[in-house]
C-alpha cells in the first residue's frame, strides 16, 4: 500500500471539483435535506469559486492517493484566507475529506500531518478547524489527534444555519 500526497495545481480544478463534491456528498447527504445540500455544493464547489480559492496565495490544496487512486484531499489557509480571524500564528484546516471507504485507514492522519508540516515550515504555533457538531466520527478523530474545542461558529448548509465546533491544536 503506497500513500502519496501532492499539491493540487490550477490545471487540476476539474479533479478537485469532482473529489470535493463526491466526498462532501457522501459525508453529509444522509443528515441534510437534498435542497440545502445541493445549494451548498453549487455555491462552494462551483468552478469559479474553486478557481478563486486555488489562486489565493494564502490557501493550498493537497490530494492524497492510495496506490494510484485519489482518495481524498486537504485545504489549508493562512493569513487572511482563514475563515475566522485567528492571527498570523495560526493555520486553518478548512477541508479534510477522505472517501468513506478509505476512512479509518490512516489517510486522515497523513493529511493532518501534511497540514502540521506546512504550518511548522511557516512558523505557525497552532492549527485549527471547524467541524460540524453532528459529525461525531470527525470530532472523535480530532480529539484523538489532541485537538480541543475552543469555540463555535455558524456554517450555512444552503439556508440552514448549523453549528461548527472550532477545535485547536498547539504545535511546536
Amino acid at each position: 500500500m503506497t500513500i502519496n500526497v501532492k499539491k493540487c495545481t490550477k490545471e487540476e480544478l476539474p479533479t478537485l471539483q469532482k473529489i470535493s463534491i463526491e466526498t462532501f456528498r457522501e459525508t453529509f447527504e444522509s443528515q441534510n435535506s437534498s435542497e440545502n445540500l445541493d445549494a451548498y455544493l453549487k455555491r462552494a464547489f462551483h468552478s469559479k469559486q474553486l478557481e478563486m480559492e486555488l489562486s489565493n496565495e494564502f490557501s493550498e490544496f493537497f490530494f492524497v492517493y492510495l496506490n494510484s487512486e485519489m482518495v481524498g484531499y486537504l485545504k489549508i489557509n493562512i493569513g487572511n484566507a482563514q475563515s475566522e480571524k485567528m492571527g498570523d500564528e495560526s493555520l486553518e484546516i478548512e477541508r479534510i475529506y477522505v472517501k468513506n471507504k478509505y476512512q479509518k485507514h490512516g489517510i486522515g492522519k497523513i493529511l493532518l500531518n501534511t497540514a502540521i508540516e506546512f504550518a511548522l515550515e511557516r512558523d505557525k504555533k497552532k492549527i485549527w478547524l471547524g467541524v460540524w457538531e453532528k459529525n461525531e466520527n470527525a470530532i472523535a478523530f480530532y480529539k484523538k489527534m489532541d485537538f480541543v474545542q475552543t469555540g463555535v461558529h455558524s456554517f450555512y448548509m444552503g439556508e440552514e444555519e448549523q453549528t461548527d465546533l472550532i477545535m485547536t491544536k498547539a504545535i511546536n
